[in-house]
This record gives C-alpha cells, sequence and structure tokens, in this order.
C-alpha cells in the first residue's frame, strides 16, 4: 500500500525543521549546556584543574558577606543606569533629525555606524590616549588650552567610571541610531499628513504619533542596550591598569570580576555562583523590561 504524500503544509514544516537543526544544536551545545553547567559548577570549589568538591550553596553565603562583590554588584548598575537612557536619548536624537536630512544622508549614516564595526580594543586604547595627562592626553590638552585645569579621568575614583561609559556609549551608538531610523521610515506618512492636516504641531507629532509607533522598537533597544550594559568588559578591561577595573575597583564590572576570579584565583566554583547571580539579574531586568514597555 502506497503512503499517502506529504501535503504542501508539512513540507514546509520539515523543511523549516531542516533549517532549525543547525542553530537549535549551536544553542544547546553552546549556550544550553553550559548555563546548566554553570549552576552545577556553582555548588562546588574547583580550581580547573582538580576535583570537585561539592559545597552546597557556601559560594552564594561567601558572596553575600563580600564586600567587594557588593561594590563590583553596584557598578554594574551605574553602568546600566546611566548608559542606557543616556545612550537610547542621544541615538534618538540623531536618527530623528538625521531622517529629515536629504543630502548626504548615507555619508552621515555610514560615520555613525563605523564606531560600532571598529574593534572594541583598538577603540578602547586611543580612548585611554585620549584621557592622558597633559602632553599626551589630546582631551587634557584641550581643557588646558582653554585654561581649564586637567582632569584625572581613569586615574580618579570618581572620574573613571564615567571615563570608560563614554566610549561604550560612542560604540553602540551607531547600531541604536540604525534601528530607530528603520522604526520612523516604517511609521506610515499618512499619520502624518493626517495629522498637519487636523493642524497638530511638531512636538504633538512627535509626542501622539512618533513615539507610541516605535514602541516596539524602543523595548527592541532596551532590552538589548541592557543586557550589553551589564554585560561590559572590553573597555574596563583596555582601559584600566593592568585591566584591574581600577583605581580600587572604581570601574570593576561583574563580568569582569568573574574574568578574574576564574583565571586570576583559579575559583572556579566562586566565579560560577557570580555567573549565576549575573543570569539571574539579566532574566529579572530583560522580563521587566518587556513586561512595562509592551504596557
Amino acid at each position: 500500500m502506497n503512503k499517502s504524500p506529504r501535503t504542501i503544509k508539512q513540507k514546509r514544516a520539515l523543511w523549516a525543521w531542516l533549517f532549525l537543526t543547525i542553530p537549535l544544536i549551536y544553542f544547546i551545545a553552546v549556550r544550553f549546556y553550559p548555563t546548566v553547567g554553570a549552576f552545577s559548577i556553582s555548588l562546588t570549589q574547583w580550581n580547573i584543574v582538580g576535583d570537585k568538591t561539592y559545597i552546597g550553596f557556601d559560594n552564594f553565603i561567601a558572596l553575600y558577606h563580600d564586600p567587594v562583590f557588593w561594590g563590583v554588584l553596584s557598578n554594574t548598575f551605574e553602568y546600566l543606569l546611566l548608559g542606557v537612557p543616556i545612550s537610547l536619548l542621544l541615538s534618538f536624537i540623531i536618527a530623528y533629525y538625521l531622517d529629515q536630512v536629504r543630502f548626504g544622508h548615507g555619508f552621515l549614516r555610514a560615520c555613525y555606524f563605523i564606531p560600532f564595526l571598529t574593534t572594541a580594543v583598538a577603540m578602547a586604547w586611543v580612548w585611554r590616549w585620549f584621557y592622558q595627562p597633559v602632553s599626551i592626553g589630546i582631551i587634557n590638552l584641550a581643557l588646558g588650552e582653554m585654561g581649564i585645569l586637567q582632569l584625572d579621568f581613569l586615574r580618579s575614583t570618581t572620574q573613571a567610571l564615567p571615563a570608560v561609559l563614554a566610549p561604550a556609549i560612542w560604540a553602540g551608538l551607531g547600531f541604536q541610531i540604525i534601528i530607530f531610523m528603520a522604526g520612523i521610515r516604517a511609521i506610515p506618512m499618512t499619520y502624518y499628513e493626517a495629522a498637519k492636516i487636523d493642524g497638530a504641531g511638531s512636538w504633538q507629532i512627535l509626542k501622539e504619533i512618533t513615539m507610541p509607533q516605535l514602541r516596539p522598537t524602543i523595548t527592541f533597544l532596551v532590552v538589548i542596550s541592557s543586557i550589553g550594559f551589564l554585560r561590559i568588559f572590553d573597555q574596563v578591561y583596555n582601559m584600566t591598569q593592568e585591566g584591574e577595573g581600577g583605581p580600587l575597583n572604581a570601574t570593576r564590572p561583574l563580568v569582569l570580576h568573574i574574568y578574574k576570579t576564574a583565571f586570576d584565583n583559579f575559583e572556579m566554583g566562586m566565579a560560577a555562583a557570580q555567573t549565576v547571580v549575573l543570569f539571574v539579574i539579566l532574566m529579572i531586568i530583560t522580563a521587566l523590561q518587556l513586561r512595562i514597555l509592551q504596557k
């Protein structure tokens, strides 16, 4: 008895699963398995070469009583709370006015996007050179020409974190601008035409049409930017002295602290516990942002 031929719907589903197989294998092997492994290792004491010793939740208890960990966590949230709103505001303003430019639009858009394509290490070292004292650092030289005292930047416990955050924001602007422009151009022109016929002003159009229509775009960028700033690493590692996140841990984020714990101190169990904490933070913040912004 001949089997009945597959329907078009079944063939499409089969091809869809075939194309999804490779990314599924990748995510299981590279994403899901290491995540589960991190949860397992966080309950052990392990120096990467010896045997794992099960110690339960001792690593998490030690983190709770570790003032350095809380300082690092505070730095991480400072990157998040400063980086996300500043970067989104700047990128939206640039995208909004850049969309109205007709001459040289492609060139300007490329200029803003190039920093996003630049290697993070090279960019961090250039900015580190900018922040050097007088006779080397271009920023302090400019301040001196204006009669302003030089700033300590990376040598100051109060100025170092904003100094590291500035290139991180600058590097991500290009991507956010492109996404905002795509969202702005996806808004039907009939909405604007109807608003102008009704006598709406520029501010009213921005408030009542542009911003509500950009809500999915804003949701996407807020989530992506939050994850990026919570996982900031390259700029801090390359711009601070010997990659320590100094001075006095003033710029050290949680990801760098995890790296140092794992590969300088070889405390893999403690590093895994910190990874679990970061994972939980990312999940909670992402879920809250999606829930709030979608409303």
